[in-house]
């Protein structure tokens, strides 16, 4: 099978948080949000994970309505459930009950097997000078990318 050119990224994760460990998750889809997600069209922005009943769901993800779906189309921003072993579930049980961390959903494509996977990712929050320094970073490295192109 080739390799899907779906991969849609949350941007303002890597801004907003320091990213400290990443799972692979999942996702229990309908046929009408796979067949979106599919054609490119989901959204992570203002997303982030909750666990209830030792079940970790994503909140707040944009898969927008096919286009052919009729009545069996699906809420565009409904709650999905993600699919992670025990052994990580007990591990973001831990991390979120710690002040200050959260789950954030990063990235979303399709497997080589076809099936939708989400990268979630603990986070800690960051202050406003942390997010300067970010931007200062960045853009020292492209000034010496620009220096050693010439």
């Amino acid at each position: 099978m080739k390799q899907s050119q779906i991969n849609i990224k949350n941007r303002r994760a890597s801004f907003d948080y320091e990213i400290t460990d990443t799972y692979t998750a999942g996702l229990v889809l309908t046929g009408t949000e796979i067949k979106s997600i599919r054609e490119g069209k989901a959204g992570l922005t203002d997303t982030y994970c909750i666990i209830e009943n030792s079940e970790v769901w994503v909140k707040g993800m944009y898969i927008a309505e096919y286009f052919y779906g009729s009545y069996n189309n699906h809420n565009s921003r409904r709650d999905r459930k993600l699919l992670l072993t025990k052994r990580e579930i007990d591990k973001l049980k831990k991390v979120n009950d710690d002040v200050g961390y959260t789950i954030i959903p990063l990235r979303l494509f399709i497997s080589e097997k076809g099936y939708a996977k989400l990268v979630i990712g603990v986070g800690r929050g960051k202050k406003a000078y942390d997010k300067r320094q970010s931007i200062k970073e960045r853009e020292d490295k492209r000034s010496i990318d620009r220096m050693f192109k010439r």
